[in-house]
């Protein structure tokens, strides 16, 4: 387990407002459940309206909360004037999507002043039972702030 420092002291403030200002991420109803310096989860409920033909919950859907997870765990160690976007990512799935909510975990794995490394988890939950379904590792490169943020 690594442990980073957040360059910034408002470091969870600056992630929090980001997320809040993603479209996709609230057409998931997505949230964030756990964040940390360097790790964050999201957690987004089943629903109908996302899955695909089989009727699980549709591997975009899956893919989306992972790569938002790992960006916004690199996010959490950036200076002030540095965000990160996504400039690949892979994922594996291990099995179909089918619970009552999903957690996507990201965790940076190495951080330098231009490239993130990270790695995901996706977990199916339903009831008492949990499942890993879907790996991530994912990069993610600095650019200067928005004046949004």
């Amino acid at each position: 387990m690594h442990h980073f420092h957040p360059q910034t002291p408002d470091w969870e403030q600056r992630v929090r407002s980001s997320f809040a200002r993603q479209g996709l991420m609230r057409s998931l109803h997505a949230v964030i459940d756990h964040i940390r310096p360097g790790e964050l989860s999201i957690t987004m409920p089943a629903d109908p309206a996302f899955s695909q033909q089989h009727g699980y919950v549709h591997g975009g859907a899956i893919a989306s909360i992972l790569d938002s997870a790992c960006g916004y765990a690199a996010l959490s160690l950036m200076p002030a004037d540095r965000e990160v976007l996504t400039v690949e990512f892979k994922i594996n799935f291990l099995s179909p999507a089918r619970g009552s909510r999903f957690i996507a975990t990201g965790r940076v794995i190495r951080t330098g002043r231009a490239v993130t490394v990270c790695t995901g988890e996706a977990i199916a939950l339903d009831g008492d039972r949990r499942a890993t379904i879907a790996l991530m590792q994912a990069t993610m490169f600095a650019v200067p702030a928005s004046p949004t943020t």
